[in-house]
């Protein structure tokens, strides 16, 4: 079922742009350009060929062309093109990989509710435990 947040693209990072920090947004994101933070939305997101994020991407659904250094949290599906690499843990209940992709990490693809959620659970209880032991180092 599409909803109406799949259809236009309430937000895009063109080619040859650069952000830096946190995007979260409502809506259908395309990036194809530089994003160097998390993203988060409600929708869906587009990573094009030429695309490069540096952070945890999380969203209902995600199809990737481009690079991802960081995890990936899309609950409805994602979806990693042959010209795609994701250098992270992927958390989904539906992943279609194409043929010459690179996925470096860990991938959770499970389509029971319970069990997604757990590791969606787990998942955001490790880096929690990962924020708080940098912040106790610092303090030091």
């Amino acid at each position: 079922m599409q909803s109406s947040d799949d259809v236009s693209i309430n937000t895009l990072v063109g080619p040859g742009s650069v952000i830096r920090g946190e995007l979260s947004v409502a809506g259908f994101v395309r990036v194809d350009g530089d994003l160097e933070g998390n993203l988060e939305t409600t929708g869906r997101v587009i990573v094009g060929e030429r695309a490069r994020i540096r952070g945890t991407v999380r969203c209902r659904i995600i199809t990737v062309g481009g690079v991802i250094q960081g995890d990936v949290i899309a609950p409805d599906g994602v979806t990693i093109l042959s010209s795609g690499t994701v250098l992270g843990s992927v958390i989904t209940r539906k992943l279609q990989v194409e043929p010459e992709v690179l996925l470096h990490g860990s991938c959770f693809a499970v389509n029971d509710e319970d069990r997604y959620n757990d590791a969606v659970a787990g998942y955001n209880n490790r880096q929690a435990m990962r924020h708080s032991s940098r912040a106790a180092a610092g303090a030091v």
